[in-house]
Protein backbone atom coordinates (compact mmCIF):
# COMPACT_ATOMS: atom_id res chain seq x y z
CA UNK A 1 0.00 0.00 0.00
CA UNK A 2 1.28 3.20 -0.70
CA UNK A 3 -0.29 5.55 1.38
CA UNK A 4 0.21 4.89 5.49
CA UNK A 5 -2.33 3.47 7.79
CA UNK A 6 -3.66 7.12 9.41
CA UNK A 7 -3.17 7.17 12.90
CA UNK A 8 -5.47 10.68 13.98
CA UNK A 9 -8.46 12.05 13.06
CA UNK A 10 -6.79 14.95 10.70
CA UNK A 11 -4.44 12.13 8.74
CA UNK A 12 -7.86 10.83 8.02
CA UNK A 13 -9.32 14.13 7.12
CA UNK A 14 -6.07 14.66 4.99
CA UNK A 15 -6.39 11.39 2.81
CA UNK A 16 -9.31 13.71 1.27
CA UNK A 17 -6.77 16.09 -0.61
CA UNK A 18 -5.78 12.66 -2.59
CA UNK A 19 -6.98 10.91 -5.74
CA UNK A 20 -9.74 7.93 -4.50
CA UNK A 21 -8.79 4.96 -5.37
CA UNK A 22 -8.62 1.20 -3.86
CA UNK A 23 -5.81 2.15 -1.64
CA UNK A 24 -7.30 5.59 0.01
CA UNK A 25 -10.18 3.80 0.83
CA UNK A 26 -8.45 0.72 2.37
CA UNK A 27 -5.95 3.13 4.33
CA UNK A 28 -8.98 5.06 5.74
CA UNK A 29 -10.97 2.37 6.85
CA UNK A 30 -8.07 0.98 8.43
CA UNK A 31 -7.64 3.95 10.50
CA UNK A 32 -10.87 4.60 11.21
CA UNK A 33 -10.60 1.05 12.74
CA UNK A 34 -7.41 1.56 14.65
CA UNK A 35 -8.27 4.95 16.07
CA UNK A 36 -11.95 3.40 17.24
CA UNK A 37 -9.71 0.46 19.25
CA UNK A 38 -7.15 2.99 20.64
CA UNK A 39 -10.67 4.55 22.13
CA UNK A 40 -11.88 1.45 23.39
CA UNK A 41 -14.40 1.15 20.93
CA UNK A 42 -15.80 -2.33 20.08
CA UNK A 43 -16.79 -3.57 16.76
CA UNK A 44 -20.48 -3.17 17.39
CA UNK A 45 -20.04 0.53 18.37
CA UNK A 46 -18.02 1.76 15.19
CA UNK A 47 -20.68 -0.72 12.81
CA UNK A 48 -23.48 1.73 14.77
CA UNK A 49 -21.96 4.60 13.68
CA UNK A 50 -21.79 3.47 9.97
CA UNK A 51 -24.84 2.18 9.97
CA UNK A 52 -26.18 5.65 10.87
CA UNK A 53 -28.37 7.75 8.93
CA UNK A 54 -26.65 10.28 7.53
CA UNK A 55 -27.17 12.42 3.97
CA UNK A 56 -23.73 10.96 2.36
CA UNK A 57 -25.24 7.03 1.56
CA UNK A 58 -28.19 5.26 1.29
CA UNK A 59 -29.08 2.60 3.48
CA UNK A 60 -27.95 -0.38 1.12
CA UNK A 61 -24.84 1.82 0.85
CA UNK A 62 -24.19 2.00 4.61
CA UNK A 63 -24.81 -1.86 5.06
CA UNK A 64 -21.89 -2.39 2.54
CA UNK A 65 -19.90 -0.48 4.16
CA UNK A 66 -20.48 -1.96 7.48
CA UNK A 67 -19.89 -5.13 6.19
CA UNK A 68 -16.94 -4.16 5.04
CA UNK A 69 -15.49 -2.63 8.16
CA UNK A 70 -16.54 -5.69 9.82
CA UNK A 71 -14.11 -8.00 7.32
CA UNK A 72 -11.31 -5.61 7.76
CA UNK A 73 -11.87 -5.41 12.07
CA UNK A 74 -11.37 -9.14 11.80
CA UNK A 75 -8.42 -8.83 9.81
CA UNK A 76 -6.36 -5.87 11.14
CA UNK A 77 -4.97 -7.14 14.42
Amino acid sequence: MNYPIPTTTEEIIALNKQPVDEEIVAAAIAGVIQIARSQGQTLNDLTLQVLAEDNLLDQGQRRWLSNIVTQAWKSIL
